[in-house]
């Protein structure tokens, strides 16, 4: 069962393992409710809703019941499975997803909506990187023009106007494709950017995948630390509190203005280098890769009653 943690601007975080799901809370003085919803009581979830905390507590309680009273419960959506929860959901409710890829965020909201759920309104910030600051980092680190390629399956396929407008060869993979074929059709491209793909990049083909392009000299932008320690060169990646930081923000506007922002990428993020891999491609990593980031504000302290 997935946790719902209920939040009202003066209401206390319910944190404890196996807390029953809480009711939202609505002071008649202190504006609208949120709720974090997530599907587990790990250390790293309490760790996420605690910064949460922090940072939407004081924007919520800045707003009286007039203008609260017409604005609907909003949901932070922690995860895949308490995405999914819900947005099955019929509700007169809006929705920001957080901690879920953008190929997983699409899927589940165009099953709610096929299913007869489907929240009001619904936003996310993604997982993963940022295309756009992956091939700014790829540029930092070549140092010149290089060919970017990159491989989408059905599901990543929105992408493909964003990443040929950033002049990025890019190569469909349809259902059953052999992965070593594909590989060697941009096998003459100077960098792979790597897409959180399922059907592209599973467990059994990644390692396949950064062996492959290892010996073609080409570098791989990946999409997570761990791929970078797994040998791919480089990449942007956001902490916990990068991802909460944008989240307060598209909360807060939402509050103030009513307008809900789009689903978006990570705004927030810091860099990471094999260096290794980096010298076997005759690459120099200089400081300004190591200090590629953009780095999100410290919450205000949340006064607790």
């Amino acid at each position: 069962m997935l946790r719902k943690l209920a939040c009202g601007a003066m209401a206390a975080l319910v944190l404890a393992s196996g807390a029953q799901a809480a009711k939202p809370v609505q002071e008649p003085s202190q504006g609208f409710r949120f709720q974090f919803v997530t599907g587990d009581d790990s250390a790293l979830t309490q760790r996420i809703t605690e910064d949460l905390y922090k940072r939407l507590v004081p924007i919520f309680a800045g707003f009286r019941t007039e203008l609260a009273q017409h604005r609907r419960m909003l949901y932070v959506a922690i995860g895949p499975a308490a995405l999914r929860e819900v947005a099955s959901k019929r509700c007169d409710c809006v929705v920001i997803s957080a901690f879920t890829s953008s190929q997983v965020y699409r899927s589940i909201m165009d099953q709610a909506a096929r299913g007869g759920g489907h929240p009001v309104a619904s936003t996310a910030v993604y997982a993963e990187p940022a295309p756009a600051d992956q091939l700014r980092l790829a540029a930092l680190l070549y140092r010149r023009p290089v060919r970017v390629s990159a491989i989408l399956g059905a599901d990543t396929a929105f992408l493909r106007p964003a990443l040929e407008a950033g002049k990025v060869a890019v190569l469909d993979a349809a259902a059953g494709d052999d992965i070593n074929r594909l590989l060697n059709q941009i096998a003459q491209t100077d960098v792979l950017l790597a897409l959180p793909d399922s059907a592209v990049f599973t467990t059994e083909s990644i390692r396949n995948i950064l062996l492959s392009t290892y010996r073609h000299k080409q570098g791989v932008i990946g999409f997570s630390g761990d791929m970078v320690k797994a040998g791919a060169l480089a990449t942007t990646y956001s902490e916990i509190e990068d991802i909460d930081a944008q989240v307060a923000e598209i909360a807060g506007a939402y509050v103030a203005g009513g307008e809900l922002a789009p689903p978006q990428f990570p705004r927030y993020f810091r860099t990471i280098v094999n260096e290794g891999v980096a010298r076997s491609l005759d690459l120099t990593v200089g400081d300004e890769v190591r200090s590629f980031s953009r780095r999100a504000a410290d919450p205000a302290p949340a006064r607790r009653p």
